[in-house]
């Protein structure tokens, strides 16, 4: 079974049961500065979760397109992905647990027709201390469903995580455990959580392999073990309480549920193979590497180097065609990462790259493109096609110098005999070398490499690279403050701006908002003179002091786009959009004028209802315009007294 059909079953299954089918949110995030890339289902929805109402209802379904750049070093296994498809449910006061269950139990066992008999259940063991109950109910399902297909589910208590490798399976089928393995929260487990944050107990799904457990992990197996026998392929959050500003736990008035699947996960469970690269997206790059390799997957020297190359490039793919480009902060870094590393790992294959050779990245590239094209067809638009080949080629070629560069200086700290942990990271981090390659050559020359030390030196950047981030991007448009709402509305007037100054041809790249600042990148091939900055800031002021009103509609996608409605790039919409327009004075909601507008976006809030409001944070100031890629400009602006 593809993840085509995959994903259609899933989709339809759960549009039969009356819920409506949004599109995939973007995988760079719109607005929300907390995080480079879309890590889950649930991420472009929390807004909902909290209690805002969703234009399309309060049962939803989609397949959210999603990266985790944390999983990068784990990639190489045979389970971890950095891009990957999250299939997702949601009832925002609606349904609930006796509903949520039976639903996903019969997709699995009915519609993708796995086994019964390799399916495991884990839920909520309660947490005395911040009194909240264990979910008996979630087992009582269980039971039941177990039942209906002839099996006697015996409940267990694991507890910990660690208690799992000492307890064992006890002929179990449903499993408690605490909260830290199944309760959720955006601040994790309950005491961490602050007041006013929602969270709940979850269920999560495992498919069983069966394959022998590994006690290096641990001397006994359970579901959470991390030997590869078992593989969650679902999780069912039951958003319940609300944590109060005295510690304690009140039921939430609207219960929520909120699944996310693994549409990869639960293909790989499908064919009965833990290797979730035997599937059929990874099928032909994997086949075109050995193809053109002359090695074998199933050779042990190599089969990490395919899975790297295989998933770097899928993740590449969708990003370049989300509009990131390679560089050296943020988003650009990961992106250039994950090309870098697919460029190491096609060398230690025997692919070769650079000057004069034809590209087999883009190769990949061209072969998710094809997978893809079903699902998310904007891939397949001419202007983005050649963005992905070009980019790939681009940066396969600098990377080819670079090798070179790091070469010459690897040679030089290698006549030592030995390479330090300030070497390597040397290496790494100035020169671009991979630490897996300084790792292989020194091996080669039986040169001892301090691995150690230079982990903890890497730690200690990302550490400060995180800190860093976070205090760089406080305060983001998720917290929907004053200050971050009227530079939102400021944004929309200022794409209108630049429109009116540069061309009808600028569109939005990409965008970042916080209490402090708001950032725009748009499409435009030159460096804007100070007089056309001058004119974007007194057009801005001029239609802020005009007092126009913004007023917020729903309508047919179809009528928003002929009215000429900015929207995302590459993003696709549901039939009815959320639509909000500034001006003309005097629109009111009842009567918008909506043809009469000065700026009309696809955009989901929040916003200031009137651009007085703007003005009252202050004036409108450019700070900065410069280059981040090819043909994409950024501008920072903000309020200033």
């Amino acid at each position: 079974m593809t993840i085509n059909e995959i994903r259609t079953k899933y989709l339809k299954f759960f549009e039969a049961r009356r819920h409506t089918i949004i599109p995939s949110a973007p995988i760079v995030p719109q607005n929300d500065p907390t995080t480079l890339f879309t890590g889950s289902g649930m991420q472009p929805l929390i807004t909902y979760l909290l209690g805002a109402p969703h234009p399309q209802g309060n049962r939803l379904v989609n397949s959210q397109k999603s990266f985790r750049a944390e999983d990068i070093e784990e990639v190489g296994d045979n389970r971890h992905t950095t891009f990957f498809e999250m299939l997702g449910n949601w009832s925002l006061g609606d349904y609930f647990k006796k509903e949520q269950l039976p639903w996903f139990f019969e997709f699995l066992t009915k519609e993708i027709g796995l086994d019964t008999q390799k399916l495991y259940v884990t839920v909520f063991i309660g947490d005395e201390k911040n009194n909240v109950p264990r979910d008996t109910e979630s087992a009582e399902i269980w039971q039941k469903l177990f039942a209906d297909k002839d099996i006697e589910a015996k409940v267990v208590e694991v507890g910990s995580e660690a208690d799992g490798y000492r307890l064992g399976m006890q002929e179990g089928r449903i499993f408690f455990y605490d909260a830290s393995k199944n309760w959720w929260s955006r601040a994790g487990v309950p005491e961490n959580m602050p007041a006013g944050e929602p969270g709940g107990p979850d269920s999560e799904v495992f498919y069983d392999f069966g394959t022998p457990h590994d006690p290096k992990f641990g001397p006994e197996c359970h579901p959470n073990c991390d030997c590869g026998r078992f593989l969650e392929i679902g999780n069912s959050v039951f958003m319940q309480y609300l944590k109060q500003p005295d510690g304690s736990f009140e039921l939430l008035p609207k219960q929520n549920v909120d699944f996310g699947g693994g549409l990869e996960r639960i293909a790989a469970a499908a064919q009965n193979n833990p290797d979730v690269f035997a599937i059929d997206v990874f099928a032909d790059t994997i086949g075109l590497l050995i193809h053109f390799s002359g090695k074998e997957y199933t050779d042990s020297r190599y089969t990490r180097s395919f899975r790297i190359v295989a998933d770097h490039m899928r993740a590449a793919t969708f990003m370049l065609g989300a509009g990131v480009r390679p560089a050296n902060t943020e988003r650009g870094y990961v992106l250039r990462r994950l090309l870098r590393r697919a460029a190491q790992h096609a060398q230690k294959l025997g692919v070769e790259h650079g000057e004069g050779k034809e590209s087999m990245l883009v190769k990949c590239a061209v072969n998710f493109i094809e997978k893809y094209k079903q699902a998310y067809p904007e891939l397949v638009s001419e202007e983005v096609y050649q963005i992905i080949s070009d980019e790939i080629w681009k940066e396969e070629k600098q990377f080819a110098h670079t090798l070179e560069s790091g070469m010459r200086e690897f040679e030089k700290v290698a006549q030592a005999g030995h390479i330090s942990s300030d070497d390597a990271f040397v290496l790494f981090t100035t020169y671009g070398f991979p630490f897996e390659m300084t790792l292989e050559l020194a091996h080669e020359r039986g040169i001892d490499v301090d691995e150690d030390g230079f982990a903890t030196a890497m730690k200690k950047h990302r550490e400060l690279s995180r800190a860093g981030s976070e205090q760089k991007f406080k305060g983001g448009l998720a917290d929907t403050s004053e200050k971050t709402t009227r530079l939102h509305t400021a944004h929309h007037l200022l794409l209108k701006a630049l429109q009116i100054v540069l061309g009808p041809t600028v569109k939005q790249r990409g965008s970042n908002i916080t209490q402090e600042r708001l950032r725009i990148d748009f499409s435009y091939g030159a460096k804007m003179t100070l007089e056309q900055l001058k004119e974007v800031e007194r057009i801005v002021n001029e239609k802020i002091a005009e007092a126009l009103p913004m007023i917020h509609s729903t309508l047919p996608k179809e009528e928003a786009e002929k009215l000429g409605a900015e929207h995302e790039f590459g993003a696709k919409y549901p039939d009815m959009v959320s639509v909000y327009a500034l001006g003309p004075k005097g629109a009111t909601k009842a009567n918008p004028q909506l043809d009469k507008a000065f700026s009309i976006e696809f955009c989901g809030g929040p916003h200031v209802s009137n651009t007085k409001e703007i003005g009252e944070g202050g004036t409108f100031k450019i700070q900065k315009e410069e280059a981040v890629a090819a043909g994409i400009r950024r501008i920072k602006a903000v309020l200033t007294d």
